[in-house]
């Protein structure tokens, strides 16, 4: 049997009646949320699942909070993972209010970007302000209360804290980016930011060490042992050598790999004795070589009269130019970014005059600008791309998370430039003279001083004038067209514009550590090291064979 025609199940009128009147209720008994719907960066290609996110917008929104005793959900609980903070929340939201006001925003997004619908997706983030906290939406329920009037008027959202797994979070609300600002894996970069070329002069004498023959490495060595040589003659122009040990470890085994002379010493007769002592281990032994010829003048030591500056990792290589002489070589030591001395590897012999020695530029000649929370930077010889967690300026440290975004790099290269991809500097200001105007169209702005602008140049962002990003695209006589759209159309008086180009924050690496040294509950290196102490599997397996 049909329904009665003469009573209605709700006109379009009342349906209208209860929806203005739920969002009358939320703006007055509601709290301002943010919803901030979420972005795909990554899907995996063979099940959809996907494997990197991005929160990058943000829209304001009223919401009744349904808790009214505190946080739903198992609040802090004890599991084999550690502690476990499982707070919810349900939120209730005008339906009308989310597809006028955020829905229709949506749509101007790529599909492969956002997934565009008319309701709030599961898996979209909303910042409750009242406690400073990001939940996310694991469920939309759609039909409560249940076909009023036969139309529903309300999104009821249950919300769970949300769980960090390295999404990006850049809504530029300081307030909510900074939540999880020290969240996730955070890796380091030790830059330079400028550089000088170090300076040294070679010690030339005769009656040398010639090589330093290492007999045997020893072994159980817990600290570098000391070189001792025997001293020089006492004859004018003697002077002692000197040597360094430089260990390494095999199998857990500490040992000496080589020894390198810090000065070859001058006057040697006979080959003096070396003695290896300290450090803890024992057997190691070494024997050296001299030359005595009168006429093979070699290069004994170095000189350091310029410390330089911003050298990294590897070490700046040693060039002796001369044409009388030939062998010498060397090696660098550095220490705090700066040359703190210089190696004899090899004395040479035959220089009758003072050889040039060149010591290498640095990895850092310049450094410019300031990295930015949450911008991406790149290597530009390795190509890894990371995001910025955290910049010192005095330090130079930067701290990084998300290493190798959307790539299989995961490390960046010592010496290599590190660019931010976001900086722009503004070096010129187009200010209006008194009585001027600036006045914006679509892409037009007008009644502006155009010396000294070019096409390509870019605008520092300024309300309802441009946006960041907008560049000049064509110069007309007091006429400039931009490249972004203002939505505003009204007229400016005696607007100063900052205008630049493009000139990105950049410093060179000096050493890449990976680990995250900030998480005080990772202790994978230490747990690692200890067992190495107590499992030797340089003998046999201790858990046996089978």
């Amino acid at each position: 049997m049909a329904l009665n025609p003469f009573f209605l199940q709700g006109t379009t009128s009342e349906q209208k009646l209860v929806q203005d009147l739920v969002n009358e209720h939320l703006t007055i008994h509601g709290v301002e949320v943010t919803y901030i719907p979420r972005k795909l960066v990554n899907k995996s290609t063979v099940i959809e699942e996907v494997t990197s996110s991005k929160f990058d917008d943000n829209f304001l929104l009223e919401a009744y909070v349904n808790n009214y005793e505190g946080y739903a959900g198992q609040g802090e609980i004890m599991s084999k993972f550690g502690v476990s903070i499982e707070d919810e929340v349900v939120l209730t939201i005008s339906k009308e209010r989310f597809e006028d006001f955020i829905s229709a925003f949506l749509q101007i997004y790529p599909e492969d970007e956002i997934e565009v619908a008319t309701r709030p997706r599961e898996g979209d983030l909303v910042f409750f302000p009242l406690g400073g906290r990001l939940f996310e939406v694991k469920f939309v329920e759609h039909e409560n209360p249940f076909y009023q009037l036969g139309q529903n008027y309300v999104y009821e959202l249950k919300c769970e804290l949300f769980e960090y797994e390295d999404e990006v979070i850049d809504t530029d609300i300081e307030e909510i980016d900074n939540v999880l600002k020290d969240e996730g894996f955070i890796t380091t970069l030790t830059l330079v930011s400028a550089g000088s070329t170090a300076t040294v002069t070679p010690i030339l004498g005769n009656g040398f060490i010639d090589k330093i023959y290492l007999n045997h490495d020893g072994s159980g060595y817990s600290s570098t042992p000391t070189v001792a040589i025997s001293t020089a003659p006492s004859v004018s122009g003697a002077k002692n050598a000197s040597a360094v040990a430089i260990t390494t470890t095999r199998a857990g085994v500490q040992s000496i790999e080589r020894i390198v002379m810090t000065s070859a010493g001058a006057k040697y007769t006979t080959a003096p004795s070396i003695t290896i002592i300290g450090g803890g281990g024992a057997g190691a032994a070494a024997t050296c070589s001299i030359n005595v010829g009168a006429a093979d003048t070699g290069i004994i030591g170095y000189t350091v009269t310029g410390y330089g500056g911003g050298y990294g990792i590897p070490a700046p290589t040693v060039s002796i130019t001369d044409s009388s002489g030939t062998g010498a070589s060397a090696e660098t030591v550095i220490i705090d970014n700066k040359l703190s001395s210089v190696r004899v590897l090899d004395p040479g012999k035959g220089y009758s005059t003072s050889p040039t020695v060149t010591i290498q530029d640095p990895i850092a000649t310049a450094g410019e600008g300031n990295y930015k929370y949450n911008e991406e930077v790149k290597g530009v010889d390795s190509g890894t791309i990371a995001r910025v967690k955290e910049w010192d300026t005095d330090t130079k440290t930067l701290k990084l998370s998300q290493v190798g975004i959307g790539t299989t790099v995961t490390g960046f290269i010592p010496g290599e430039k590190v660019e931010g991809l976001e900086s722009t500097v503004f070096t010129q200001i187009a200010s209006p003279t008194d009585g001027d105007i600036v006045g914006v169209g679509i892409t037009i702005i007008t009644g502006i001083t155009t010396t000294n602008l070019a096409i390509g140049h870019y605008f520092a962002p300024l309300a309802n004038i441009v946006g960041g990003g907008t560049s000049i695209t064509q110069i007309g006589i007091s006429t400039i067209w931009i490249s972004s759209p203002t939505l505003n159309t009204g007229i400016q008086y005696n607007v100063p514009l900052s205008i630049g180009t493009l000139s990105r924050t950049s410093y060179s690496v000096n050493v890449y550590d990976d680990r995250d040294i900030y998480d005080t509950y990772d202790s994978n290196d230490e747990f690692e090291s200890a067992a190495d102490d107590i499992l030797d599997f340089s003998q046999s397996n201790p858990f046996g064979t089978f």
